[in-house]
This record gives structure tokens, C-alpha cells and sequence, in this order.
């Protein structure tokens, strides 16, 4: 891997800080979009009829066409453009917010969550392989990291204030959407459909891509080449040493991790008094999401610490990850609870870009969103089968135990990921 030289935002040439800027103000509003329906998602499916098992079948729906289709969208993206890909996430997150406002019958929902999975499918490695290209092209030879962070501490701001703003809505305007036929937390999602609508425009109007041929021949063409494209994505992946070691690392990874951000509601719902539970779980998830934010602006400080060497930068994030959450599973109380589950939410944060720099670091421009795809489709797999494990180590003993057992998948990822660091120099 190249080595590469640290920047300040300051020292940038102006087009590369305007490419940064641009980015950020795109991601905090595509997040922010998002953000509002996540505070409320299962209230407003219990608000129109639907039983824990139904949600979790809608959330399986969801899970499983995300999966299906990560690496045949990621593949489209480096065959026809990350722009149009993106537009047409954007378009699928409309028609999902759409039919979720249009009904309360399951199939309708299902439907709805399936163009959730669709569209997220086609959002994976579309417009940030755009920015780590264009800011290298702008920057060449600097460490994309940096940059990666700021893209990152937008993302987990736009999640945290769409949360926060998301959960007053139905409260703000309940009264007078039920005076005119709708539900309260229809809010949210009128909130959200408006603000993607915004994304949609800003997207078309301030992204700038090469144009390549969109007509339907090129298209056709385009999904033809998906296999191949898909083909070597996952070639490279598995055959290039480094990036297999990546991959495996995350997956264990989320196995660790994806359980105790599903789960920690039920975790610290007992540690709280009825009449402010929901309230406080609430403030608790915004509070999950700046923690994520901040962790992410702090990522370039922790891994200038380690030498900007980003192997051995998250191979330490990854340790102190797993002594946090044993320490997470062991708290009584409420007050010791959220302290380190901030704690923890800020790790979270900081390890998300020394990953991404290091996959972006083995990746051509070709295969970058297919690679990202893949990325994302590993996790997903670590993530769900981490929850199943857990889930059944939680019925059989307790959520603490399962968590501190699934620590040691983390102390796993750290090995793997020093393993690779020794390949990297550090």
C-alpha cells in the first residue's frame, strides 16, 4: 500500500475542501431523512396492528432483500455510475415511505420494507466510492481517512438530530394529522418523505459524476456485466490476502457488536422506573448517535496517537471495544449503564474509517463499489448471525452472558486485524 501524507483541512487545495464540504452536507441529509423514522418505526407499526412477531418479519423482509441484492447493485454501480445508482436508492426510499403512509395492511408494509432493502442495496458503495475518488483525484498522495471521518461524523449527526426531531413530531403535530384521517407517527414519515425529496433534488443538482450512457441498450449492457464485475469484486476479496483478513475481521466484528445495538433497550429497560422508560430509551438512542458522531471526529486524532498506521489503529479500537462491553454487560444501574455505553458508542465511531481507508487503500476505482457491497453484505451476515447466537445464549442464560461471551468475537477481529497490520508495515 502507498504510503500516503496527513493533511489538515486548512493545507487542502479549495476544490478538495469544497468536494469534502459538499459531501457532508449531502450525507447529514440523507441521514437526517432517515434518522426521522428510526425513533419511531416500531411504535408506528404497533400504532397500525402489527404483533412483535409481524414486525420481525417485516425486518427479515427488509434483511433479506438488502442481502440478495448488495453485490449485483454495487456491481451496477461501477459498470453504469455511482450518481445514477444513488438517484435510484433515493427514488426506492420514496416509494417505501410512500406505501408505508398509504396503509396498515402487512403485505402493503412488506412491500414497503422490501423497497427499504432495495433501496439500501443500491445506496451501498454508490456515492462514497464517488468521494474517495474525486478527493483523490483532487488530493493526490493524502490519506483519505481524515476525510473519511468528516464524511462520517456528518452521517451519525444527520442520524442523531433525525432521531431526536423524528421522536417530537408525532407529539408536535398528532393532534391535527388524526383531525384529518392520518395516524401521529405518520409525522415522522411525512417528515422523512419530504426530506428525501430534498436529497433526491440536491443529489441531481450538486453531484457531479463523469456521464456515462444511460440510454436502455447501455443499460442493458450495464446489468450484463454485473456477473463479471461481481465476479472479480469477490475474486479479489478472497484471493487478496489483506482484504480477506479485513473482511473476516468485520464480520466478527459486527457478530459482537450488532447485538448489543439491537438489544440494549431490553438491557436497560429494567434499570429504569415505567413512567420514564420510554422517554429516557429515547434520549438514550439519540445520545447513541451523537456518541457515534463524535467518535468519528475523533477518529484522525486517535490514529495520528497510533502513527496513522490504521491496521494498528483498529486493532486497538477492537480491544478496547471488547473490555467495554464486558464492562457494559456488568452494570446494575442505570447511570453506569449509559456511561459506557456512550463510551462504547464512541469507539463504535472511531473505528468505522480506519476500516474504510484500509479497504479503499487495496481497491481500484473499478471494483470500489462492488468491494464496498461486499463489505456490507459480510457485515450483514456477522451481524444477523451474531444476533441469533446471542438471542439464544440470552433466552438460555441472561443478555449479560451472551454479550461478555460475544466479546470474544471482538478479541478475534483485533487478531486478525494485527495480523494484517504486520502485512501493511503497520
Amino acid at each position: 500500500m502507498a504510503t500516503q501524507t496527513e493533511f489538515t483541512f486548512k493545507s487542502l487545495p479549495e476544490p478538495a475542501r469544497r468536494h469534502i464540504r459538499l459531501f457532508q452536507i449531502h450525507q447529514f441529509l440523507d441521514r437526517f431523512a432517515m434518522g426521522l423514522t428510526v425513533a419511531v418505526v416500531a411504535l408506528a407499526l404497533t400504532d397500525r396492528g402489527m404483533d412483535l412477531f409481524q414486525i420481525s418479519l417485516l425486518f427479515g423482509i427488509y434483511s433479506l432483500t438488502t442481502m440478495a441484492m448488495e453485490l449485483p447493485f454495487g456491481g451496477l454501480a461501477d459498470s453504469i455510475g455511482r450518481k445514477p445508482v444513488f438517484l435510484g436508492a433515493t427514488l426506492a426510499s420514496l416509494i417505501s415511505l410512500a406505501l408505508f403512509l398509504s396503509s396498515g395492511e402487512f403485505a402493503i408494509l412488506a412491500l414497503s420494507f422490501a423497497f427499504i432493502g432495495f433501496g439500501r442495496a443500491l445506496r451501498s458503495g454508490t456515492l462514497d466510492a464517488w468521494f474517495v475518488e474525486r478527493f483523490r483525484s483532487l488530493a493526490a498522495g493524502v490519506d483519505v481517512q481524515p476525510a473519511l471521518a468528516r464524511a462520517q461524523w456528518a452521517n451519525a449527526m444527520g442520524l442523531a438530530l433525525g432521531a431526536v426531531i423524528g421522536g417530537l413530531l408525532p407529539d408536535a403535530l398528532g393532534d391535527t394529522l388524526q383531525r384529518v384521517g392520518l395516524r401521529i407517527y405518520d409525522a415522522s414519515y411525512l417528515a422523512s418523505f419530504a426530506v428525501m425529496l430534498g436529497v433526491l433534488v440536491f443529489t441531481h443538482l450538486a453531484i457531479a459524476e463523469e456521464p456515462r450512457a444511460l440510454h436502455p441498450r447501455a443499460l442493458r449492457q450495464g446489468f450484463a456485466k454485473v456477473p463479471a464485475v461481481v465476479a472479480d469484486g469477490a475474486r479479489l476479496a478472497f484471493t487478496h490476502p489483506s482484504l480477506s483478513l479485513l473482511l473476516a475481521a468485520l464480520a466478527f466484528f459486527l457478530m459482537a457488536s450488532n447485538p448489543v445495538e439491537v438489544l440494549w433497550p431490553t438491557h436497560a429497560n429494567p434499570m429504569l422506573e415505567a413512567g420514564y422508560a420510554n422517554a429516557m430509551i429515547g434520549a438514550l438512542t439519540a445520545c447513541y448517535f451523537f456518541a457515534i458522531a463524535l467518535g468519528a471526529a475523533l477518529s484522525p486524532r486517535i490514529s495520528r496517537l497510533f502513527r496513522r498506521r490504521h491496521g494498528v489503529t483498529l486493532a486497538a479500537l477492537f480491544t478496547g471495544l471488547a473490555a467495554v462491553q464486558v464492562a457494559l454487560a456488568l452494570q446494575g444501574g442505570i447511570l453506569g449503564f449509559v456511561a459506557v455505553f456512550l463510551l462504547y458508542s464512541v469507539l463504535l465511531g472511531a473505528s468505522e474509517t480506519p476500516a474504510s481507508a484500509i479497504l479503499h487503500g487495496a481497491v481500484e476505482d473499478h471494483q470500489r463499489s462492488t468491494l464496498l457491497s461486499l463489505r456490507s453484505l459480510i457485515q450483514q451476515l456477522g451481524a444477523a448471525l451474531g444476533l441469533v447466537m446471542v438471542g439464544a445464549l440470552a433466552e438460555v442464560y441472561s443478555t449479560s452472558v451472551a454479550w461478555i461471551i460475544a466479546a470474544a468475537f471482538l478479541i478475534l477481529a483485533a487478531l486478525l486485524i494485527a495480523r494484517l497490520a504486520r502485512r501493511l508495515g503497520g
